[in-house]
């Protein structure tokens, strides 16, 4: 088989529930990144585009209809490139990218465009249909932002609690405690603010226009705050549990908007794109266990992701883990034997945000990026999905001394 590779990849600045993005549709959010990517390869036909792979968590609101399609044509692309939308939950743009890069190295395809959507702020309330017309009972909408809805009531209940719930329940399995959880995450806002301060995401950020509903331009993440410590976090008050519960808002990430892309061909493919290869697929992951600890579901993903790559995780020198939850995060570095200080060098999730469907790409592509900026040859990307998932992709940097 021919080999795949990572070309090129953008985002949105990832904006907080109801702030500096709830004014853009999460399909307008997807052309952007898509009409961006199509502008950093200006010697690229994008009729010569083979697919448009685009992950999406909700699928409920205004990117119900193929957010991958609509986005091709919302950005001008020809009607003659296709699109698909793919939903993994918190996996969907990695799963996107997996798919592409298959594709590529069975030689369908040479030129492939991947990505990711959400918008957490427009995500609408849902109304099921009723089973006869004219029902004599009180009908309850249901939030389709985040979490389970509509349940079936076959499902074990310790599969549905939520996502917080399940956290505590990750956390006292592996003895995780609350001073450890923040100060993880006040690591993650110092060193996104860090980041961005020393232009890690000048190439990795577009910024998003004023519409007719927001007058400012969106440029930079709106959840990281640079002043956060592991003090300042710790007098937060748990949500999950009034007692003995160790998750807070600071300590788990945001809610949020936004979009992400990417670029992935072949070797033929970077030629016609004109694009130097920033970093080759070399593995991919899948994994799967109890949905109540959905959090640690990385750490197979990674392994397997790692065995098929044919390294081990000692010669990894750059991951980029999906911060969902400190305590799931802190799961995950524990099991797979890792020196933290290699883990999210620029800020994770909890300070970035994790606008679900888009998150994907983002880890994706800040590792090409990392493992360039860092000289490193070897790098593994990863998230947890929520009702018991995993996925996970190992990069390798040719370039790398």
């Amino acid at each position: 088989m021919t080999s795949s590779y990572l070309y090129d990849a953008v985002r949105t600045p990832f904006a907080k529930i109801g702030g500096a993005l709830s004014g853009h549709r999460p399909d307008d959010l997807a052309a952007l990144v898509v009409r961006t990517m199509v502008e950093r390869a200006p010697e690229f036909d994008p009729a010569r585009i083979d697919e448009v792979i685009f992950g999406n968590a909700n699928g409920a609101g205004e990117e119900n209809r193929n957010v991958a399609r609509m986005a091709t044509l919302l950005a001008g692309l020809p009607t003659s490139v296709p699109g698909t939308t793919v939903n993994r939950l918190c996996g969907s743009s990695l799963d996107a990218a997996m798919i592409a890069s298959r594709q590529i190295e069975v030689e369908e395809a040479d030129v492939m465009l991947v990505g990711g959507a959400e918008s957490m702020s427009r995500a609408p309330w849902v109304l099921p249909k009723t089973e006869r017309a004219f029902p004599m009972q009180d009908i309850k909408l249901a939030d389709s932002t985040l979490g389970w809805r509509l349940v079936n009531p076959q499902m074990p209940g310790e599969w549905t609690v939520s996502l917080g719930e399940a956290t505590e329940q990750l956390r006292e399995k592996h003895g995780i405690t609350r001073a450890e959880q923040d100060e993880f995450a006040a690591r993650s806002h110092q060193l996104a603010a860090a980041a961005w301060d020393q232009g890690r995401y000048q190439d990795l950020v577009v910024s998003v226009p004023a519409n007719s509903k927001r007058g400012t331009e969106v440029t930079r993440d709106e959840t990281i705050r640079p002043d956060s410590t592991a003090e300042s976090l710790g007098g937060l008050r748990t949500v999950f549990r009034a007692e003995n519960g160790t998750v807070t808002a600071g300590n788990a990430s945001p809610m949020n908007d936004g979009a992400s892309a990417a670029w992935l061909g072949s070797a033929a493919g970077g030629d016609v794109l004109g694009l130097d290869p920033l970093a080759r697929i070399a593995g991919r992951g899948a994994a799967a266990n109890e949905p109540q600890f959905f959090g640690e579901a990385p750490v197979e993903a990674g392994n397997i992701a790692l065995r098929r790559a044919g390294i081990t995780w000692d010669q990894v020198g750059a991951v980029e883990l999906n911060e969902a939850f400190a305590a799931q995060s802190l799961a995950c570095v524990r099991q797979w034997g890792i020196d933290q200080e290699i883990v999210n060098t620029w800020g994770g999730a909890i300070a970035i945000g994790h606008p679900l469907g888009a998150s994907g790409t983002r880890v994706l592509g800040t590792l090409a990026r990392r493992l360039k900026a860092e000289n490193q040859r070897w790098g593994v990307a990863s998230l947890c999905i929520g009702v018991g998932q995993g996925l996970a992709v190992v990069l390798e940097n040719q370039d790398a001394n």
